[in-house]
């Protein structure tokens, strides 16, 4: 349960990514609790829903903007946008993702353009807007996957879009610190999502998860709004295994 007497993120401006839903609705919601301002940037969700879901957690300033990330000008209008309402880029959260189940000899250029096109290029561009607009003491932090690290069939887009995504953070951590810019990965495990179960591998029975290998997305933006807040300022350049120890398992 978000403590909400902790108001770490006060007159700070947010952008959440894939906003609208699973784990990233569970962070704009963690952001709202704690008194951020909130740009909720997602490509089709229910905007008004999540909307609401913040103003109940406590925003007092949320609005969304319908952005496909992976288009760099549309991702471009999303930060003026803001800007133009907060006066300020405090912290970027990259959350929206996708996946692709087929198996690796199946994958056509699409496939890949697209998987690689929302995971990683989009990360990449709010990246770059946030090195070129956020001020000194902001926080990026990207959501990457156990996959970065370990993997299963079906799923070599994703996987790679993932550990490409961990090696674009400690390039932004790197370029970051001379603006007082930070920035980390979260690697989140099997997550209570839709995108969770509807994993083919999931559905076949080719691959099972215990019950308490499982997370909730609060728990993972729990983790976020820890490495965004003042109580990571001394961390950068990170990745952050949230998985309930799934990957520690010999």
């Amino acid at each position: 349960m978000v403590n909400t007497n902790m108001k770490r993120f006060e007159q700070r401006s947010v952008i959440v990514t894939g906003a609208c839903g699973g784990i990233g609705l569970a962070t704009a919601r963690r952001f709202a609790a704690e008194g951020a301002r909130l740009a909720l940037v997602d490509h089709g969700g229910d905007a008004d829903a999540a909307i609401a879901a913040c103003k109940t957690a406590g925003a007092e300033d949320v609005f969304a903007i319908a952005c496909d990330v992976a288009d760099p000008q549309q991702v471009d209008v999303a930060c003026a946008q803001a800007l133009q309402r907060h006066g300020a880029i405090d912290v970027v959260v990259n959350v929206a993702g996708m996946m692709v189940f087929k198996p690796l000899a199946d994958h056509a250029p699409e496939d890949w353009q697209r998987v690689l096109g929302v995971n990683l290029l989009g990360a990449a561009w709010f990246t770059q807007q946030a090195l070129r607009h956020m001020r000194a003491g902001g926080a990026i932090i990207n959501v990457a996957s156990v996959h970065a690290r370990a993997t299963s069939p079906l799923v070599a887009s994703y996987a790679a879009s993932k550990a490409a995504l961990l090696s674009l953070t400690r390039s932004a951590a790197i370029e970051g610190k001379p603006l007082g810019i930070r920035a980390n990965a979260i690697l989140p495990g099997a997550v209570d999502t839709p995108m969770l179960w509807s994993n083919p591998n999931l559905q076949s029975g080719a691959e099972t998860i215990a019950p308490d290998d499982v997370g909730t997305p609060d728990a993972v933006a729990a983790a976020i709004a820890f490495l965004a807040s003042a109580d990571a300022a001394f961390i950068s350049g990170a990745s952050l295994d949230v998985d309930g120890g799934r990957l520690a398992k010999l």
